[in-house]
Parts: C-alpha cells; sequence; structure tokens
C-alpha cells in the first residue's frame, strides 16, 4: 500500500512539473514575441504552413537534379564554374522564369559585362530587369541587401563573386598586399544578409570563378574566389562544366554542359544534369525534353529514329527537336508526363497563336488583308495581288 501511494505522489509530481514546464514555455514564447515580433519563434509541426518557394532553373534537367524543381527561395545558390561554362546563361534563365511567374528580378552587374541582346533572347523582359553596376565590392553587397530588405525582390544575381573588389583595394596601388580583404568582406556580408534573405524570401545567386592553389599535390587543386563563407552559408552549390561543342557541319552553334549539385540542403545531393546550351536561344527546351523522354521510355528511339506512342515523329535529334517546337502542344504533353514521374508541379498549357510556315500570325495577316480590301475596293485583281505579297513581304 505505501509503495503504491509513494508511485502515484511520484507520478502526480511529474506530471505538475510537465504542466509548469509547458507554462513556462508558453510565457517564454508569449515574451519573445512580444520583444521581438509574432513569429519569431513557433513550433515547427505547428499550425504555420513552412512553403519553400521555388524559382525553375530554366533547365527541366537541372530541376530534377535539384530535387525540389529548381532554386528554393528565401536561400542562396553558388553557380561556379571555368570561363564560357554556361554561368551568366543558367543565371539568365533562371531570371526569365521567375519573370514569366510575375516575379522581379535584380541583377548586379558587378564585372560590368551583361549583354542586354544577349539577356533578350534568353525571354529575359529587360525592360523590367533592375540592373546595377557598382564601383566595389561593399557598394554591391549594400544594394543587393536593399534590394532584399524591400520584400519585393524575387531573385537577386550577382555576378560575380571574384568582381566584387573591396574599397580599400581600388583606392590603393597596383601592386598593394590585401591579404584576406574580400574573404573578410563576404564573411561579413553573408552574416547580415542571411537572415535577412530568409525572411524576404528573395533567391540570392552568386557566380563565382575557379582559381588555381598552389602546391597541391593530391586532390583537386581548384578553389572558389572570396573565402570559404559563401561554401558554407549557399544551401545549393552547382558545378557547371562545357564537356561538348555542339557543331552543324563546321559551324558552332552551342555547348553540351554537365551540372554537378555538389551541396544541396533541401534534397539529396551529388546529383548530374546534362543539357544544351544554344548561343542564340540559351537552354534548348526541346533537346531536355527528348533526352530525358527516351531516359523514362516515352519516346522510344531505335537507331536514328524517335517514335511516341508508335508513331515516328523524326529521324535525328535536330529534326526531332524542329518537330516539338513547330508542335507546342506534345511537347508540353511530353514534358509534363517527365514531370509527372518525377514528382514536379506540371507546367500550365498556355495557347499560342497559330503561325504558318513562313513565320507570319494567319490572324493579322488577314486583319492587314481586310484593311488592304477596304482601302482598294475599286482597285484591279493585280493590284490587290500586289497590295497582298507586300503584306506577306
Amino acid at each position: 500500500m505505501a509503495k503504491a501511494k509513494e508511485s502515484n505522489s511520484t507520478n502526480g509530481t511529474e506530471s505538475a512539473t510537465k504542466e509548469e514546464k509547458s507554462q513556462a514555455i508558453e510565457q517564454a514564447m508569449s515574451q519573445i514575441e512580444k520583444q521581438f515580433g509574432k513569429g519569431s519563434i513557433m513550433r515547427l509541426g505547428g499550425k504555420t504552413n513552412i512553403n519553400v518557394s521555388v524559382i525553375s532553373s530554366g533547365s527541366l534537367d537541372l530541376d530534377i537534379a535539384l530535387g525540389i524543381g529548381g532554386y528554393p527561395g528565401g536561400r542562396i545558390i553558388e553557380i561556379f564554374g571555368p570561363e564560357s561554362s554556361g554561368k551568366t546563361t543558367l543565371t539568365l534563365a533562371a531570371v526569365a522564369e521567375a519573370q514569366k511567374k510575375g516575379g522581379i528580378a535584380a541583377f548586379i552587374d558587378a564585372e560590368h559585362a551583361l549583354d542586354p541582346s544577349y539577356a533578350k533572347k534568353l525571354g529575359v523582359n529587360i525592360d523590367d530587369l533592375l540592373v546595377s553596376q557598382p564601383d566595389n565590392g561593399e557598394e554591391a553587397l549594400e544594394i543587393c541587401e536593399s534590394l532584399i530588405r524591400s520584400n519585393a525582390i524575387d531573385i537577386v544575381v550577382v555576378d560575380s563573386v571574384a568582381a566584387l573588389v573591396p574599397r580599400a583595394e581600388i583606392e590603393g596601388d597596383m601592386g598593394d598586399s590585401h591579404m584576406g580583404l574580400q574573404a573578410r568582406l563576404m564573411s561579413q556580408a553573408l552574416r547580415k544578409l542571411t537572415g535577412t534573405i530568409s525572411k524576404s524570401n528573395t533567391t540570392l545567386v552568386f557566380i563565382n570563378q575557379i582559381r588555381m592553389k598552389i602546391g597541391v599535390m593530391f586532390g583537386s587543386p581548384e578553389t572558389t574566389t572570396g573565402g570559404n563563407a559563401l561554401k558554407f552559408y549557399s544551401s545549393i552549390r552547382l558545378d557547371i562544366r562545357r564537356i561538348e561543342t555542339l557543331k552543324e557541319k563546321d559551324e558552332s552553334i552551342g555547348n553540351r554542359v554537365r551540372v554537378k549539385v555538389v551541396k544541396n540542403k533541401c534534397a539529396p545531393p551529388f546529383k548530374q544534369a546534362e543539357f544544351d546550351i544554344m548561343f542564340n536561344s540559351g537552354i534548348s527546351r526541346e533537346s531536355s525534353i527528348i533526352d530525358l523522354a527516351v531516359k523514362h521510355d516515352i519516346i522510344v528511339k531505335a537507331g536514328s529514329w524517335y517514335s511516341y506512342n508508335n508513331e515516328k515523329i523524326g529521324q535525328g535529334k535536330e529534326v526531332v527537336k524542329t518537330f516539338l517546337l513547330e508542335n507546342q502542344d506534345l511537347a508540353i504533353k511530353i514534358e509534363n508526363q517527365i514531370r509527372e514521374l518525377n514528382e514536379l508541379p506540371l507546367r500550365e498549357v498556355t495557347k499560342q497563336p497559330p503561325v504558318s510556315k513562313n513565320g507570319h500570325n494567319p490572324e493579322k495577316v488577314v486583319e492587314k488583308v481586310e484593311k488592304v480590301v477596304s482601302k482598294k475596293s475599286s482597285s484591279t485583281k493585280n493590284e490587290f495581288k500586289n497590295e497582298l505579297e507586300l503584306v506577306e513581304a
């Protein structure tokens, strides 16, 4: 009996201490919210939904390799690789995707090398793109912080970390030693930016260059500029390399690139993606669809022939690319099949205006013809024919 009483008393004290602890936690949480604002502390499994918004990378293959369908919002991304490997093209493709969704993008051009005409070819709306060409690293990162704090920007691209020259180095003379100055600048900036980025849900993309370490006997001698801070603060790190030059007869028309997901805090890392970057149009969506459809047995490849639903759609990859480009409904249908298999959100079907073989929109041609007819109602058939030829030209 005595033992039973003791056990009851111990259970009572345990429940009392649990209640006291929970009350103390609630009081502490309410005090924190009063001092630092609502949402400054919360239970992870509570009612508040933590939805990670995603911006597509512009490459279906890379979206699959990233595991979440693109670049996450409120995180830092680092893209590095050798010269002419497609780093800027990859970021501009993401900018174009963000703008398609109605988002606002900013490009901090520290290298002073952004080509507006090339960006336009990649689908970037250059009229709405915010561009800054800062004089030094401190100015670039302060502009970056101001843009992120506005809570209105969806993606900010910094091109590149190597070009973020500290003010002291610019004001100094050539040949002056500035040991660790850039690394210190990046470390301080990232400490300040991380919290702001998370709250604003902005995707911050840093482009970085590669350097060689001296005296490395074993392992890769390659390293990135700006110290080690960016490696730690980045949620995703992408290593992009050119693996092949695409040619049409003797003329180079693009590059085949391989992207390795070196680090990924949002999904399993170390995956790879291969896709084509064409010189005039950027990342080839049709090429990625063909490669992934063949991989998932949606399109069957027999020799040089490609078949979909037991119907031949073309001989040779370039012919099939042209076929998919002309038949966008089928291309979107195949892409959505690939997305469904990889558990990615489906692409919305947008109705494209009909286009004739010579590239004219028939609806616009009809409008112009009607105008010609109304103006030249009394003209002869030959004169009307001449007018129509001018309209179509």
